[in-house]
């Protein structure tokens, strides 16, 4: 049996998450008509203390509706510079919305309030106007570091005072709760909206959601609907989201436990160069020269593990709900007798 450590975007529906899909009562959405639809949107709301949600394909369409609802063109977004909202997102910053991007060099994919308001630029004609900040919890290419409600409250503060709005990127954000033990209503306190993915760890196969007010939910189904985001019977994939929400959240400790294991493992071994903090269920690690990532990748391969580059001597690992403990000990197993 392969072994997909590629991403936790590989993840499927489980018996029990597909029978809730095939007992979904569906409607149409774009008229605001699925009845299964509007109960996940009202779900997810409520959990995070907020007016409204909009229920997307992706969690790409999720961040860059956000974007443009909080911005103008000629505007920019401040973020660090491994954010997905800049790196893996095609320049959507742009293209949908015509702003800039500012970029801070954190630590780990993670800023501080600091940082941003010695990024926030003076009032020019020759530039663009701070707007938008972005955080990413966890941090993707941080090694799936945490935003504790510690470290988010002075830049929601500072965000405040200097009226400037606030978004989260928060794609494996339930992996950073739980860990740290916050509520989802301490963590909508502090954002003006909340992009969450239920396609990655929660196991869901499609969707992510956009929570906000009314009026910023109001503004975001036109663009979702512009983008080509307005399904019709889309009940079937909303049950599975809110399966996922109340089956799923619990058992991401599983993932962290296990990536925790792995990388426990990978720090113990002469051929790896360092180890990223390993604090959700995202491993990140360099290789020791001459080692490069395409060897290491194939012959991992050979041997049934499949994992992705990301680098020329880095490489990531990242655990999810069909990664179980035999898994664990045959990957264990086969870093431990690669030899380069």
């Amino acid at each position: 049996m392969t072994i997909n450590l590629i991403s936790d975007t590989i993840t499927k529906p489980t018996p029990a998450m597909l029978e809730a899909m095939l007992a979904a009562e569906v409607g149409d959405d774009v008229f605001g008509q699925d009845p299964t639809v509007n109960a996940l949107q009202e779900k997810a709301a409520n959990m995070f203390g907020k007016e409204a949600a909009l229920f997307c394909p992706s969690g790409t369409m999720t961040n860059q509706i956000a974007v443009k609802v909080h911005t103008q063109p000629l505007d920019e977004l401040i973020c660090d510079k491994d954010s997905h909202v800049y790196q893996y997102e095609t320049g959507g910053y742009a293209f949908n919305s015509g702003v800039a991007v500012n970029l801070i060099d954190g630590t780990n994919g993670k800023i501080t309030a600091d940082q941003v308001e010695a990024a926030i630029k003076p009032v020019h004609d020759w530039l663009p106007l701070s707007r938008l900040v972005v955080l990413e919890n966890t941090a993707n290419k941080g090694g799936g570091s945490i935003y504790t409600l510690d470290e988010i409250k002075p830049i929601r503060r500072l965000c405040r005072q200097r009226g400037l709005k606030l978004h989260l990127d928060g794609a494996r954000l339930f992996n950073a709760l739980v860990e740290t033990g916050e509520s989802t209503r301490d963590i909508g306190e502090q954002f003006d909206s909340i992009s969450i993915c239920l396609s990655k760890g929660l196991g869901a196969p499609v969707g992510s959601l956009l929570i906000g007010d009314q009026e910023f939910i109001a503004k975001a189904r036109r663009f979702r609907k512009v983008m080509g985001g307005g399904m019709r019977q889309a009940g079937y994939l909303a049950a599975a989201g809110i399966y996922a929400l109340d089956h799923h959240v619990e058992r991401l400790k599983e993932d962290h436990r296990r990536a925790k294991i792995l990388g426990e493992t990978l720090e113990a071994l002469p051929w790896v160069a360092a180890v990223r903090p390993v604090q959700t269920n995202i491993v990140i690690f360099d290789l020791a020269p001459p080692l490069m990532a395409d060897q290491f990748l194939n012959e991992m391969e050979k041997q049934g593990i499949l994992a992705s580059p990301f680098g020329p001597a880095t490489i990531r690992f990242v655990t999810h709900l069909h990664f179980d403990n035999d898994m664990l000990d045959r990957t264990v197993g086969a870093l431990r007798a690669f030899r380069p």
